[in-house]
């Protein structure tokens, strides 16, 4: 009977015995990369990402938006190591490192360094538990797919803001709909323009002017 609670107690220490640590490097050999660039863990296991070049994050996100840090429930931000700079001359590895309380959901995660070019869109993305209706090839697609979403929307807005309403300010080398016209920089309060009406106000100044010498010069003769 002793001999028999013991051997069901085994499978309960080999549980505690199995948490592992696994160690993802990010940016090794000066690449934008996290390698490797997904996991698969349980419960209480721990995660360390060593890093080895320039300047780089580990920063949570979701699988909808790659490339933006997410926010919990609660209004608190995920998981971020903040930026870990590499001095090209140091000796000793920089290491962040968190634990998986519950691994039930994959977790995302992306670099957010954007210079001298967003690493995010140019593919460096990291899973943890990957599925295959949520898989990390598509999570990496959906992150470089983003860049062009970026751009898009920063050539509409531009478009946006060239005309601007009857009485606002035209932007350089825009059409106001009020119908100024600024060739080198946006109009202001001291800005000289030339206005339609005030051309024939002041030919009909000229024009009786000139009528006004001919009656004159008629009488005396």
């Amino acid at each position: 009977m002793h001999f028999t609670s013991f051997l069901a107690v085994l499978p309960l220490v080999g549980l505690a015995v199995a948490q592992q640590n696994l160690v993802v490097k990010v940016g090794d050999a000066g690449a934008l990369t996290f390698t490797p660039p997904s996991i698969t863990i349980n419960d209480g296991d721990s995660v360390s990402f060593q890093f080895l070049s320039k300047n780089h994050t580990v920063t949570q996100s979701t699988f909808a938006s790659p490339c933006s840090p997410m926010t919990n429930a609660d209004g608190t931000p995920g998981i971020d190591s903040g930026f870990q700079f590499v001095d090209p001359a140091a000796t000793q590895v920089q290491q962040f490192t968190f634990t998986v309380n519950n691994a039930t959901a994959p977790l995302w995660f992306y670099c957010r360094q954007k210079t001298p070019a967003d690493h995010c869109t140019a593919g460096m993305v990291f899973a943890i538990n990957p599925t295959a209706e949520k898989s990390f090839d598509a999570f990496q697609a959906a992150a470089k797919a983003s860049a062009s979403n970026t751009t898009a929307t920063s050539a509409s807005a531009g478009a946006t803001g060239a005309t601007s309403a009857p009485g606002g300010t035209a932007a350089t080398g825009a059409t106001s709909a009020g119908g100024a016209t600024s060739t080198d920089s946006a109009l202001s309060p001291s800005a000289t323009t030339t206005s339609d009406a005030g051309s024939a106000k002041a030919g009909s100044a000229a024009g009786l002017l000139v009528a006004g010498i001919a009656l004159v010069a008629g009488s005396l003769l």
